[in-house]
């Protein structure tokens, strides 16, 4: 599985929170604690906001670890909004529309996880995506295909109530499937201005990792601790949202559980 951050508050250097930590996400990329499988090498990416509306976007297919431009990006580019993310692929090949973040307007999303067995609800899940936004897909990932449903769902409008009615969806599909693989969906969405968290899973228990902390006006969430100051990390329950406002202090909500998904 993948290994992401996502970070909002201050101006920064993304090396802050990508590069220089000792559990940094490129040292994660090699050696994540909390993953199902050590080493995340199939490509990774960069999301950031500066002065425009829409984030600027670096991916590449190498691994983070490999990749010589990165220390040298993280160094250079301050941004109050960032996201990062190391891949693990599943089912889809390592290419560069492969590679999290995704992107389209203002949005940006990245995910850890899968859609149950994507060969099996594919289709369905692709037919989430309104026609005005199908010819935005250029990558064959469930990740990217979730993204733009989302957006479909209406997320310019009303980011959560798009989150949940599509994940909600997707359960149903995935359940629907007979397929014993898990329906995990740890990811992070944005507009440039709020930053939502999700982490859920189906079952619930296979939830993948996620934390966050907080430092001032500072936020940063990611799939496991950054260092080794662990009582300053708050895990994010399974199951649940966590909400980034751009004013105000971060919140934690419950998101789809089973229960509600299941009636």
């Amino acid at each position: 599985m993948c290994r992401w951050i996502a970070y909002k508050g201050r101006t920064i250097p993304l090396e802050r929170y990508v590069t220089e930590p000792q559990h940094s996400l490129v040292h994660q990329s090699i050696g994540a604690k909390e993953a199902l499988g050590a080493t995340q090498g199939d490509g990774f990416g960069l999301g950031w906001y500066a002065k425009h509306e829409e984030p600027g976007l670096y991916r590449e297919v190498r691994p983070a670890w490999s990749d010589e431009n990165l220390k040298h990006l993280c160094r250079h580019i301050h941004a109050h909004l960032f996201f990062a993310h190391v891949r693990a692929a599943t089912s889809t090949p390592t290419t560069r529309p492969n590679c999290h973040p995704f992107t389209h307007g203002r949005f940006m999303f990245m995910h850890n996880g899968s859609l149950g067995d994507w060969d099996a609800i594919r289709r369905k899940v692709e037919a989430l995506i309104p026609d005005a936004l199908y010819t935005s897909r250029v990558g064959t990932t469930d990740s990217e295909a979730a993204f733009l449903a989302i957006l479909g769902a209406g997320a310019e409008t009303d980011p959560v109530g798009a989150l949940t009615r599509t994940v909600e969806r997707i359960a149903e599909m995935v359940r629907q499937s007979g397929k014993p693989n898990a329906f995990r969906f740890t990811s992070a969405l944005t507009d440039g201005e709020t930053l939502y968290a999700v982490r859920y899973a189906m079952p619930k228990e296979a939830a993948n990792t996620l934390y966050f902390r907080e430092e001032g006006e500072d936020v940063v969430v990611a799939s496991e601790p950054l260092d080794a100051e662990r009582s300053f990390w708050k895990p994010v329950p399974a199951n649940h949202l966590l909400v980034v406002p751009k004013r105000g202090k971060p919140r934690l909500e419950p998101f789809l559980d089973e229960a509600r998904v299941a009636a």
